[in-house]
């Protein structure tokens, strides 16, 4: 048997007034996922268990069939194993944002854009190490990754601080939302200092000249120790790749004992390589098991607040990734099964991440239910499966074949 998982994050929204109280996934043309759950078994699945952050990195982890009360740490360091950062046991990781913030008013001071115009990694490797060569000491380095996201690893530093994801504050004042916390003091200085080493620097007057958005501060969240996860060949016997532009997902991959598989062109964003996605999944399986296919495009448009783009992610992914996979799989494999679900809802008119459950369909080959149906938020209303731990679903997924 091979398993794909496919994972368009953040895609489940709310009713949106433009849309005639419909979400983007109920509007959208989706013939390929709408076969999915018209032949498959659908579901209710809740990836946020009570009392966590509805982040991305709880969900993944809850999707790929670890308790996040048992295993989560934090974000910021899966992302940095991920980047090939080894922690030690004192270390701590965390996630470092270039954003915009909008000092037009001295006095509130806003939270622009969460990824200073999805900047460009080339760009942001410039910053990074700038932000490195003054702030940077023996316990205090900073690591350029990806766009905007980035990591800063502190030896002997504190988890014990309340940070908040800068996705989650567009728009807003930031005085409310620095840390807080054990040494808060320091990582609000650390922020502040870069406003200075950032301002003048030559890429942001670049980017200003050519209208786009600076990337005129640090922000730093998402902070943890890196945890410890029973890998896929321990808890199914099986072996499996993961293929996303996020490191945040690479970095679980990797301690699930994957494969990563980085797709050239793939972004993240609207502009990602949705076809080498949905080739290099195919060619992965003939080697493997098990492929996680995780595609980022649908939450940055929700973070966005962006309805349009968020419906043309959508129909892109189900055109491009889930048609190639639907055409393909059955010439290359005798028997395959596809789980279809966003991580978490992503609304656009909140711009963050809610907990509520998401819908997911289970399909077999060669065992149609021949059921119509689209694949939408309204599978929440009548399910085949109601699952209220995430985790348990990887093993519905897999061990029913045992």
């Amino acid at each position: 048997m091979k398993y794909i998982v496919i994972v368009p994050d953040g895609a489940a929204d709310h009713p949106i007034e433009e849309l005639g109280g419909k979400t983007p996934l109920q509007v959208a043309n989706t013939p390929n996922m709408d076969f999915l759950a018209s032949e498959g078994l659908t579901g209710s699945v809740r990836n946020i268990p009570q009392g966590f952050p509805p982040g991305s990195d709880v969900a993944n982890l809850s999707i790929l069939g670890y308790d996040p009360r048992i295993y989560y740490t934090g974000r910021a360091p899966l992302e940095a194993v991920s980047m090939g950062l080894s922690l030690a046991s004192e270390d701590i990781a965390y996630r470092c944002n270039l954003v915009t913030l909008n000092f037009s008013n001295k006095k509130q001071i806003l939270m622009e854009d969460y990824s200073s115009g999805h900047i460009t990694s080339e760009e942001a490797k410039i910053l990074i190490e700038e932000i490195n060569s003054k702030l940077g000491n023996d316990s205090l380095r900073f690591y350029p990754g990806v766009s905007y996201r980035h990591i800063m690893l502190w030896k002997g530093g504190t988890e014990d601080v309340e940070c908040t994801p800068p996705h989650d504050i567009t728009g807003r004042e930031i005085s409310s939302y620095l840390p807080i916390g054990k040494n808060s003091n320091f990582l609000k200085d650390l922020i502040f200092k870069s406003w200075d080493i950032l301002k003048n620097h030559p890429i942001n007057k670049k980017r200003i000249s050519e209208g786009k958005k600076p990337a005129n501060s640090i922000w730093l969240w998402g902070q943890g120790r890196t945890p410890n996860l029973p890998t896929y060949k321990e808890k199914y016997n099986i072996t499996g790749a993961l293929i996303s532009a996020v490191d945040l997902t690479k970095g679980l991959g990797i301690l699930a004992g994957f494969h990563i598989i980085n797709v050239p062109g793939a972004t993240g964003w609207i502009d990602t390589n949705y076809l080498g996605k949905a080739e290099y999944a195919l060619n992965a399986l003939e080697r493997v098991d098990f492929v996680y296919l995780h595609i980022e495009a649908p939450d940055e448009a929700g973070h966005q607040g962006d309805y349009k783009i968020k419906i043309k992610a959508i129909e892109d992914i189900d055109k491009i990734v889930i048609g190639k996979i639907l055409e393909e799989a059955p010439k290359r494999f005798k028997n395959y099964k596809i789980l279809l679900l966003p991580d978490h809802p992503t609304p656009v008119k909140l711009k963050t991440h809610t907990a509520e459950p998401v819908p997911f369909v289970i399909y077999e080959s060669g065992k149609g239910v021949k059921k119509q149906r689209k694949f939408s938020e309204e599978i929440l209303l009548s399910p085949d499966i109601k699952i209220d731990e995430g985790f348990k679903l990887m093993d519905r997924f897999i061990k029913a074949n045992d």
